[in-house]
C-alpha cells in the first residue's frame, strides 16, 4: 500500500482533573492562540477551552495504513505528557491524497 497524508482530528475528554492540572493547562491556554496554535500539523496540535471537558488533537500523518492509530497514539502521548488523564478518545482521517478540490469556474 503506497504511503498517503492524512490529516487526523482526535477529540476526547479530560477525565478526574486535580486542581493543580486544573491550573496548569489554564496557563498553558494563556499563551495559546487558537488561529496560530490549533492548526493541523506534523507535530500536532492539542486545544481545549477554559472549561477543561472537551480536547481535540489535530495532526498531520504519512502513512501506509492505520492513521487512525497512529493518531491516538500520538494524541495519547501528548496528554501524558502533560499529566492529564483523558477518555473517549475518537479519530477522525481525512484522506488528503483522495480530496477532491473544486476549483472556481470562470466568469466570462
Amino acid at each position: 500500500m503506497a504511503e498517503h497524508t492524512y490529516r487526523v482530528l482526535v477529540r476526547g475528554r479530560f477525565a478526574d482533573l486535580t486542581d493543580d492540572q486544573r491550573t496548569t493547562l489554564r496557563e498553558r491556554l494563556r499563551d495559546f492562540d487558537f488561529l496560530r496554535d490549533a492548526g493541523f500539523s506534523e507535530e500536532g496540535a492539542l486545544s481545549y477551552d477554559e472549561k477543561l471537558d472537551f480536547f481535540s488533537y489535530r495532526v498531520v500523518l504519512t502513512a501506509a495504513e492505520k492513521p487512525d492509530e497512529a493518531g491516538l497514539r500520538r494524541a495519547s502521548t501528548a496528554l501524558d505528557e502533560l499529566g492529564v488523564d483523558f477518555r473517549g478518545l475518537k479519530a477522525k482521517v481525512t484522506d488528503m491524497d483522495e480530496m477532491k478540490i473544486n476549483r472556481p469556474k470562470r466568469l466570462g
